[in-house]
């Protein structure tokens, strides 16, 4: 089963990797990437590492994905 994600509810929120890399385990949505054109869907996100400040940015479909990530910091 999938969870229930919409990307404009996604900014701020919490994640753990399933599978930590470089100590990162726990990440927050710190941006929505925006399309060029407004009316274009979102599309990926920027996560940001709570332990080192390090941000990435991920397809926001990629934390339905049970064996990557959890929803929240646990």
């Amino acid at each position: 089963m999938t969870n229930p994600l919409h990307p404009k509810k996604l900014l701020l929120s919490k994640w753990t990797a399933v599978t930590p890399q470089h100590k990162e385990k726990h990440f927050l949505v710190v941006r929505l990437v925006l399309p060029e054109t407004p009316d274009a869907p979102v599309l990926e996100i920027e996560l940001e590492a709570v332990h080192s400040g390090r941000s990435r940015r991920v397809a926001w479909r990629e934390l339905r994905d049970a064996s990557e990530w959890r929803q929240g910091w646990v």
